[in-house]
C-alpha cells in the first residue's frame, strides 16, 4: 500500500497529507515549544527543514507502505496535526507517533488519533504491539502514551549526531483493547 487510506474517528479525519498542508505544517514546525520534543534537532525548524520533514512523513508510504497520517479536524476542516506508524531505518521497531498543533492540544487529539492509527496497523498491517519514542521530560506524551495501554521500558538513544536519548513506550494490542480509549473506538 502506498497511498494512506482515509480513517475517520467521532472527531477526526486521518487522510494522506496534501499540497495545502505544506504551509500550516511549516508553520507549526517553526514553533520551539512544539518542535523540541519531535524534532532531531530539538528546536523549532526552518521553513526548508520543516519542508523536508513534510516530504519524510509522506513519503515514508512510498518507502514502507505505511506512514503517517495528517490530522483534519472534523467540524472545522482544520489541518491539526499529524499521527500514525514510521519505521526509518535504524529504528528499534515499528512506532506510532503523534504530533497535535499547539492550538489543538488538550482536546484528545492526540489518543484519538493514535488510537485509531494503531487499530489501523493491526487490522491492516498485523501489528500487535507499537513502540512510542518519548523524551523523558514530555510528560503530555507521555500521558497518551499511557491512555493507549503502553508501558514505559528502555531508553534509547538515536543514531544521529547529538541526539538526546527518548524512553521507549511500548503499546501490545492485549493492553490496548483494554483501553476506554479502545472502548470508545469501537463502539
Amino acid at each position: 500500500m502506498t497511498q494512506p487510506p482515509t480513517i475517520e474517528t467521532p472527531r477526526l479525519i486521518l487522510r494522506a497529507f496534501r499540497a495545502d498542508d505544506v504551509e500550516t505544517f511549516c508553520a507549526e514546525m517553526g514553533d520551539d515549544r512544539f518542535a523540541a520534543f519531535i524534532t532531531r534537532e530539538g528546536r523549532g525548524l526552518s521553513y526548508a527543514e520543516s519542508w523536508q520533514r513534510f516530504c519524510n512523513l509522506s513519503g515514508h508510504w512510498t518507502a514502507r507502505g505505511f506512514g503517517n497520517f495528517a490530522v483534519e479536524e472534523k467540524a472545522s476542516g482544520n489541518f491539526v496535526g499529524h499521527v500514525g506508524p514510521l519505521q526509518p531505518p535504524g529504528w528499534p521497531d515499528f512506532e506510532i507517533g503523534w504530533g497535535i498543533f499547539p492550538a489543538f492540544q488538550g482536546r484528545g487529539y492526540a489518543v484519538e488519533a493514535a488510537a485509531a492509527a494503531f487499530h489501523w496497523a493491526h487490522h491492516m498491517l498485523g501489528r500487535t504491539q507499537t513502540l512510542h519514542m518519548i523524551d523523558p521530560a514530555n510528560e503530555p506524551s507521555a500521558r497518551v502514551a499511557r491512555a493507549l495501554g503502553a508501558e514505559p521500558g528502555e531508553m534509547w538513544t538515536p543514531f544521529w549526531p547529538e541526539a538526546k536519548p527518548v524512553r521507549q513506550w511500548k503499546t501490545t494490542w492485549e493492553a490496548f483493547t483494554a483501553t476506554p480509549v479502545y472502548a470508545r473506538l469501537t463502539a
